[in-house]
């Protein structure tokens, strides 16, 4: 069984939405731990195939780096032993989506890894859908995905103004680096994927999809309406070309981000080294 249910839902007449609940917490834990051992590749085998969560490999150092992912530091230390709460939390809700995403595109869909660093900033996530002979890019979407206690305000004065920076094609180099590395996955030559790379400034392509974790206070069509107001700030595309999604999780939003981090640690230390996924 998939980890997430993902399941259309009404905003309003500027965009889209998705409404994601945790179906199978140690499904999900156990992808998140093996997306923190660098192992996307394998996460989406998982997915796509509904095994259980096993790595593809595992070493002792391994495990250990992504146990630190997942554990919360907030004072500096050495060794260090974890990252503060808002980078551990933000890598989890990334991989997150990143599980949602494959769970409703498929495999057709090519999708830039969530970040392996828990401090790694940029651009948080990109896909790709290609035409059946893979002559030309159909769609781009941008990822925005946000863990944040005030998710009115962050979707306001942050994700708003970055997703106006992508729609005014600026930062376009990240953007078409991230996709000509897809391309790449996806079979297509270098000489080829350089040129067809060119597609993603063209706006009238383009799809945004802003991700937030609510709480049971938003997870209505008046608190998504409220969440996701002044999506037509980012002008000249249509209401499908912008996606607003909400994991709904308890009203002891950290409290629930420090449950699932625990089971993914519970999960790498029940590993032995070298063992292999299907």
């Amino acid at each position: 069984m998939p980890p997430l249910n993902t399941a259309e839902c009404e905003i309003d007449a500027d965009c889209t939405g998705e409404r994601w609940q945790v179906d199978d917490d140690n499904q999900l834990a156990g992808l998140i731990a093996i997306i923190a051992m660098g192992q996307a590749a394998q996460a989406s085998h998982i997915l796509t195939q509904l095994l259980p969560a096993t790595p593809a490999f595992t070493t002792p150092e391994l495990s250990a780096e992504a146990k630190i992912k997942l554990t919360v530091q907030e004072e500096k230390q050495t060794p260090r032993i974890g990252y503060p709460r808002w980078q551990r939390d933000g890598f989890i809700f990334e991989a997150i989506s990143w599980i949602a995403a494959r769970q409703v595109y498929g495999k057709s869909a090519y999708m830039k890894d969530p970040h392996v660093s828990a401090t790694s900033q940029g651009l948080d996530g990109l896909m790709l859908e290609l035409s059946g002979n893979k002559t030309q890019i159909d769609w781009t979407t941008v990822f925005e995905d946000k863990c944040s206690d005030d998710p009115v305000s962050t979707f306001k004065y942050k994700v708003i103004p970055a997703f106006r920076d992508r729609q005014d094609n600026k930062r376009s180099a990240e953007i078409i680096a991230a996709a000509t590395a897809l391309l790449g996955r996806a079979g297509i030559d270098d000489g080829a994927a350089a040129q067809l790379a060119a597609a993603v400034t063209d706006r009238t392509k383009r799809r945004y999809r802003a991700a937030f974790a609510v709480t049971t206070a938003l997870d209505s069509e008046d608190g998504r309406k409220e969440l996701f107001a002044g999506y037509n700030e980012i002008g000249d595309i249509d209401q499908a070309q912008r996606l607003g999604a909400c994991l709904v999780v308890p009203p002891e939003l950290r409290d629930w981000f420090d449950q699932l981090a625990g089971l993914a640690i519970a999960y790498i230390e029940t590993l032995g080294e070298g063992e292999a996924g299907v």
